[in-house]
């Protein structure tokens, strides 16, 4: 039995945003396919996502100096403690999927935050004498991502940096990540709509094998 993390990182209702769509209909197969996986789910725009802010580096530091949790204002205590929950339900898991729309060329700023709850030295990589080391080797992740241009094939002189930034965080921490689905090109045309999003839960659907 497997544990598969769920992540949505669009505000938008399931059946409004086009990568949902495309993932829900991944997700139902993927269940159909591995009926004794336990599946979480996070969205992380209603989750309570600590943000990394003045305040919070301040109580890290503190902390390292020598002070107690138990000293720390109680709103600090419990912020440190929401962050410190999703970073182990995050290395509990043993495979990851990853539904994000693409915004101006990036990723929306709640997934970047909760990627700040992930990258944890000592937890999730280390210091080496030879660099940085990822600590969850043998991990699997796919993203599903949707957007309004097409990006990913080379046609445009426009390159997003949302899609590489989450290989490059991902691999960081010794993950493996799987070819990714792009839900790409409604708003060029919409006439196309339909054939997108079948093509690209068609798509989705064969990466479950991979997945393993």
């Amino acid at each position: 039995m497997a544990k598969l993390l769920f992540i949505k990182a669009s505000p938008l209702p399931d059946d409004v945003s086009r990568s949902m769509v495309v993932a829900t209909a991944f997700l139902e197969k993927y269940q159909e396919e591995n009926p004794d996986d336990v599946v979480e789910r996070i969205d992380v725009y209603t989750h309570d996502i600590p943000m990394i802010d003045g305040a919070f580096m301040a109580a890290g530091n503190a902390l390292r100096e020598g002070k107690a949790f138990t000293d720390l204002d109680p709103e600090m205590q419990q912020k440190l403690t929401q962050f410190d929950a999703l970073t182990q339900q995050f290395i509990d898991a043993d495979k990851y999927v990853i539904v994000s729309p693409l915004w101006n060329l990036g990723i929306p700023p709640m997934l970047k935050a909760y990627f700040d709850t992930v990258v944890v030295a000592g937890k999730t990589f280390r210091y080496t004498e030879t660099g940085p080391e990822g600590l969850l080797k043998g991990k699997k992740a796919l993203q599903i991502h949707g957007s309004g241009g097409v990006y990913s094939t080379g046609e445009s002189d426009l390159e997003t940096h949302g899609e590489p930034y989450i290989n490059t965080i991902l691999n960081f921490i010794g993950i493996e990540t799987l070819p990714s689905v792009f839900v790409e090109g409604v708003d060029y045309d919409p006439t196309r709509k339909d054939e997108i999003l079948n093509a690209a839960t068609e798509e989705s659907i064969r990466r479950i094998s991979l997945l393993k």
